[in-house]
């Protein structure tokens, strides 16, 4: 990668400009910068790690916990998966590792009422008649997608039981996962769903410079 590369790659993630669309929608929707830049950070972070690119995956790592911990409430689900993703790269078994997993228990324990309060806003949909239905069965389509976010809180609890274990081989696929189910909607959903996915999915393999 050329310098020129990972300057436009560093302002991507840390910096928002006039032609950066994504962040205008987020801005739109409510979102802050922090909101946005952390899931760029998390998921560039993910990317390096696995792509075995350690060396750059650990920084932005770090920077992804550091943004979370100094811009989100203290039990901001972001802050624990920031906090998983820095123990997986500590490596498992590692006293390191544990520490991380057992503060973002911790933090995961701690976030209440996130789920049944959760701003969902309107899907677009393809045509005029699943519109009329979501609007129609506005509750109804609610509650089926609370109830489906918290069986994803459930998983992810359950992947953070097996890394407190040890394991790597986790339960649950979490980033291949935020891969295809990342809303384009920037809502409280989407915080939540980045908290449960944003996390590497990395064998017992350890990775390579």
């Amino acid at each position: 990668m050329n310098s020129m590369t990972m300057s436009m790659s560093a302002r991507h993630i840390l910096g928002f400009d006039a032609a950066d669309t994504e962040w205008r929608q987020a801005k739109a929707s409510g979102w802050r910068r922090a909101d946005l830049r952390w899931e760029r950070l998390s998921e560039a972070a993910i990317t390096a790690w696995q792509t075995q690119r350690r060396f750059r995956a650990v920084p932005l790592f770090h920077l992804a916990y550091w943004q979370a911990r100094l811009a989100f409430g203290s039990s901001d689900r972001r802050i624990a998966t920031s906090l998983i993703n820095l123990g997986i790269a500590a490596g498992a078994g590692t006293a390191t590792a544990k520490r991380y997993f057992s503060k973002a228990r911790h933090n995961w324990q701690s976030a209440r009422g996130d789920v049944d309060e959760m701003v969902v806003r309107p899907r677009s949909r393809s045509s005029l008649f699943h519109l009329r239905m979501e609007a129609r069965h506005r509750e109804t389509y609610l509650a089926n997608t609370r109830l489906r976010i918290s069986r994803i809180i459930i998983e992810t609890e359950e992947s953070l039981n097996a890394l407190e274990a040890g394991s790597f081989a986790l339960p649950h696929r979490h980033f291949s996962r935020w891969r295809g189910e990342r809303p384009v909607v920037f809502d409280d959903m989407r915080k939540i769903l980045g908290a449960c996915l944003l996390i590497a999915d990395m064998g017992n393999e350890a990775p390579h410079r």
